[in-house]
């Protein structure tokens, strides 16, 4: 074992020193860590999706985005084949920020030296290191009375790890995802340069980023545009037992214009009968009136009841009873349905963090998640009910299913995310926790299900936090975008070092250790 330990960091060594580095000790040259540490390797080599072990040769803790700028330029000149991955706080679903025979760089912890967040009041942006939860950015923005514009539901993702993908939420309809937020960059490219780019400066780059799963660089600074935090949020639930008019509401609310006449927010989600309590997240309600929704149940259709979700944010003294019942007016909801609670913004946004810590207790947080996330057309949205709501899924759910629309024109088409060529488009989101090896099996056969009904069907669906297998299914995925993303590739990342675990590229042979 020590030999092999010995082996792994001479290997480790010659890249670095091939690139130019002294190592007078080995970590000389870092201002952070490189560690062989087993409970490192271990917690780099499993994500949040729990279905696949994958171990690196190494992790690296880095102190500053020169640290980073070393690691990958290492490899890239050290040319042997060793694989980089940048971790932010692990919430991939199928070991997208793995690493096999290669180095994860681990970019929670802060970032060190120049990787401290500043807000620039004024001017309504904060500067944020890559691997910054954005929680933590909510916190500090909050100091000054401004938060981010676009969210996700999670708060306890990092930022280059939701940028990399897109970041979307009930906000999306209205300010976009949050790739449509930021406006710089600093990233480290696939040949371990350190560059800063925006849409004015190195934009190919910037674009190919924004959504790029990680494939042309590594996120070290993000510029995020802020806007005056409300103080608090009007949370409210209706119930639909009719699907086309679910989502004609939708459709109706993000359409809305007209600041104070609009929600802040739009999403939704499937409650099937089995999942009838638990799927409709109790903690919403107050404990005087917990399970007033099996009343309900005898409105539904098929089995399935549709639940719409909306806020409005406001401050102390705002008056806004008038503007939601002007609206909620104008909704075919049932009317017996209307749930209604007031928060601070906060609790709002980091409202599913207190449904982890409820999970966690219980011993089901760290369980396989066998997610899939789908950009469905709204020419199609009604098809995907009848086969798949109503169809494939029976009366098991196993989890969460979102389903909310979107705008097109909010989306930036010069980012490497790939949406549906409509107007407007859902997404629909499938997040199921498996509880054993035969949960995992019935849950992963019945997303293929999902996928061949769409296929067979002709529903132009896209994945969200795709995955794949083949060339040919990346090729399919990415469609007439797939030229632009591939020669993107060549030019940033020509060595194909960067995020391995997304197999859109063949990675290069890995390194070869020296025997003795």
């Amino acid at each position: 074992m020590y030999k092999m330990l010995l082996l792994i960091i001479w290997g480790i060594c010659r890249l670095i020193i091939a690139a130019g580095f002294s190592l007078d000790p080995m970590n000389h040259f870092l201002d952070g860590q490189l560690t062989l540490d087993r409970s490192y390797v271990e917690a780099a080599s499993m994500d949040f999706g729990m279905v696949g072990r994958v171990e690196p040769v190494a992790v690296v803790k880095p102190g500053s985005a020169e640290d980073v700028a070393r690691v990958v330029r290492a490899a890239y000149v050290g040319g042997q084949g060793l694989r980089v991955s940048a971790r932010g706080h692990g919430h991939s679903i199928n070991g997208q920020a793995q690493a096999e025979n290669g180095v994860v760089i681990e970019m929670n912890g802060g970032g060190g030296k120049g990787g401290e967040s500043r807000v620039w009041e004024k001017e309504k942006y904060v500067d944020v290191w890559g691997g910054e939860l954005w929680i933590d950015v909510l916190k500090k923005t909050l100091e000054y009375g401004l938060a981010p514009k676009s969210w996700t539901d999670y708060l306890y993702l990092s930022v280059g790890g939701t940028l990399s993908n897109a970041g979307i939420s009930g906000q999306a309809f209205n300010h976009g995802p949050q790739i449509s937020n930021v406006n710089e960059l600093d990233v480290v490219t696939g040949k371990g340069e350190l560059m800063t780019c925006s849409n004015q400066e190195n934009s190919e780059l910037f674009h190919a980023v924004l959504g790029g799963l990680g494939q042309f660089g590594i996120i070290t600074r993000a510029r995020i545009l802020l806007e005056r935090a409300p103080k608090r949020v009007r949370w409210i639930r209706v119930l639909y037992s009719d699907f086309s008019e679910f989502t004609r509401d939708q459709e109706y609310l993000i359409s809305l214009k007209m600041h104070g006449q609009k929600f802040d927010y739009v999403e939704g989600f499937v409650i099937v009968d089995e999942g009838l309590i638990n799927n409709w997240r109790s903690s919403f309600f107050s404990p005087r009136n917990p399970l007033k929704i099996t009343s309900l149940a005898a409105h539904s259709n098929g089995g399935v009841l549709y639940c719409l979700e909306i806020t409005k944010n406001y401050h102390d003294g705002d008056s806004i009873d008038q503007e939601i019942e002007s609206l909620l007016k104008k909704l075919n909801f049932i009317p017996s349905s209307v749930f209604t609670t007031d928060m601070p913004y906060v609790d709002f946004l980091d409202r599913v963090h207190k449904a982890e810590l409820k999970l966690r207790s219980k011993g089901l947080w760290d369980v396989p998640h066998p997610w899939l996330n789908l950009f469905v057309p709204k020419s199609r949205i009604s098809d995907l009910d009848k086969g798949v709501f109503k169809g494939i899924l029976g009366n098991k759910t196993s989890g969460p299913i979102l389903i909310y629309p979107m705008n097109k024109d909010k989306w930036d088409h010069r980012s490497s995310v790939v949406i549906p060529d409509e107007d407007v488009f859902y997404l629909v989101a499938f997040l199921r926790s498996a509880l054993d090896n035969d949960d995992l099996d019935f849950l992963t056969s019945q997303n293929r299900m999902i996928l061949k009904f769409c296929d067979d069907a002709g529903i132009k669906v896209k994945q969200y936090l795709p995955h794949y297998t083949t060339r040919q299914e990346w090729v399919r995925h990415f469609g007439p975008k797939w030229d632009q993303f591939h020669q993107r590739k060549m030019q940033f990342d020509p060595s194909n070092i960067l995020a391995t675990g997304q197999r859109i590229f063949k990675p290069s042979s890995p390194p070869r250790m020296a025997s003795s």
